[in-house]
């Protein structure tokens, strides 16, 4: 088994981060034992938040649906953050995040749950009434997540719906937009130092004025004051 997911900082306490790339399982869990055990073992083998990095195409359904069950049961908090595609599987995946992070630039796309058969009539109407079941577990961690009715939703899987980040927070498969941490940090700094400009300055105006001798042509300190928040709104 080809394992499609990595965990980056395991051993760290305060936030493990865990990423899944490419396709969920190439081969299927169903009647698998061991692989899905691997997935849990690592899983439980820490406490604390956890960040999963999503970009896969989909899978496995099997695969997806007892993973979205581990992620659900986990007793802290899942952050998921989708930085290329979650779709199909993947997407159901995704659903478990207690908080959905969306990249501007990544999709989501659901569908219906498709198989290969063969046999007579009968074996072909069993697969299709397998696949109904199918759909509508699917379904439910959808409706969980996003509050559809489960009428849209299954409309919206017929249709095969791809949705960029702005439509996923808008039906509530996202919950915000993936920020810029840098551009947050470098807004941080400029207003801390506006603010420390501004204290300065202020202070250095009132020294002044303290240890001068009054003057009736001069202005107050009050005034000095005023004109230093209208310094302050043109910064």
């Amino acid at each position: 088994m080809k394992k499609f997911w990595k965990w980056t900082n395991q051993a760290e306490a305060e936030e493990r981060v865990l990423e899944l790339n490419g396709t969920i399982a190439e081969e299927s869990w169903f009647d698998d034992d061991i692989t899905p055990r691997m997935f849990k073992e690592e899983l439980y083998s820490g406490t604390g938040p956890i960040t999963i990095w999503i970009n896969s195409p989909g899978g496995d359904c099997i695969a997806a649906s007892q993973i979205y069950s581990m992620l659900m049961d986990y007793k802290g908090e899942v952050t998921v953050k989708i930085d290329g595609i979650a779709a199909s599987a993947a997407s159901v995946i995704a659903m478990a995040g207690t908080k959905v992070i969306i990249a501007p630039t990544a999709l989501i796309m659901i569908h219906n749950p498709s198989t290969s058969a063969n046999g007579d009539h009968r074996d072909m109407s069993k697969t299709i009434e397998v696949l109904n079941e199918v759909k509508e577990s699917i379904i439910n961690a959808y409706e969980i997540k996003t509050g559809l009715s489960r009428a849209i939703l299954s409309h919206m899987m017929d249709a095969v719906t791809w949705m960029n980040a702005n439509k996923a927070i808008e039906l509530g498969f996202a919950d915000e937009i993936l920020e810029d941490e840098k551009k947050k940090d470098a807004g941080k700094g400029f207003e801390f130092q506006e603010h420390v400009f501004a204290e300065k300055l202020l202070n250095k105006i009132t020294s002044k004025e303290t240890k001068a001798k009054p003057d009736n042509k001069g202005r107050s300190i009050a005034e000095l004051k005023e004109k230093l928040d209208q310094i302050k709104k043109l910064i």
